[in-house]
């Protein structure tokens, strides 16, 4: 029988996290790239086979085309706008290959779950300063903040996690490792002739 709680299993259960957190951050960076199509997709969807999601949601589908009308227009007279937006996703991407060092070495990397636990925290005021600064209509506001929120759960998991590996490692590495010997500070001296 397996011990699920030992070092092992811990150490599974921490990379499974990682790995779709890191999924999760390529993908959202990913989908910064093509913005203008994605808003053009998104509004025939709208207008098409998701109908009945517009339907429900009223204001969704003229915050769509208004933001697709405004990508729209900086893609053809300011395409360097979009630029930002080019740098949103790259900032997603390398933040994912800082994960790699949790997957590799989570007790010693532990900070870098750390910096992503603020960085979700973080969402959440950003959205509610900077989104009525830019025009953003609230209910639009709460979706942004719930990738803070969504995303701080699987680090919150591993954190956790990683104290308990800690926990189940760090006395027993101690203990396994061979003392080193006492050495006196005049010890490997040799007295000048």
């Amino acid at each position: 029988m397996s011990d699920t709680n030992g070092p092992r299993a811990l150490l599974k259960r921490i990379r499974v996290w990682l790995v779709v957190f890191i999924v999760c951050l390529v993908l959202s960076g990913a989908t910064a790239f093509p913005l203008v199509t994605e808003l053009r997709w998104a509004e025939s969807a709208l207008t098409s086979w998701a109908a009945p999601l517009a339907d429900l949601f009223p204001g969704l589908l003229e915050w769509i085309g208004r933001v697709r009308d405004g990508l729209d227009a900086a893609d053809a007279r300011y395409p360097f706008l979009l630029y930002g937006t080019d740098w949103l996703a790259f900032a997603h991407l390398v933040i994912a290959v800082a994960f790699y060092g949790p997957y590799r070495d989570p007790v010693r990397n532990i900070w870098v779950v750390q910096f992503g636990m603020i960085a979700c925290a973080g969402i959440i005021p950003l959205a509610l300063i900077c989104g009525p600064i830019r025009g953003i209509p609230f209910w639009w506001s709460v979706i942004d903040m719930s990738f803070g929120v969504i995303g701080i759960l699987p680090l919150l998991a591993v954190h956790r996690l990683i104290r308990r590996l800690e926990a189940a490692t760090g006395p027993q590495a101690t203990a396994a490792a061979p003392a080193a010997p006492a050495v006196s500070p005049t010890e490997g001296r040799t007295s000048p002739a």
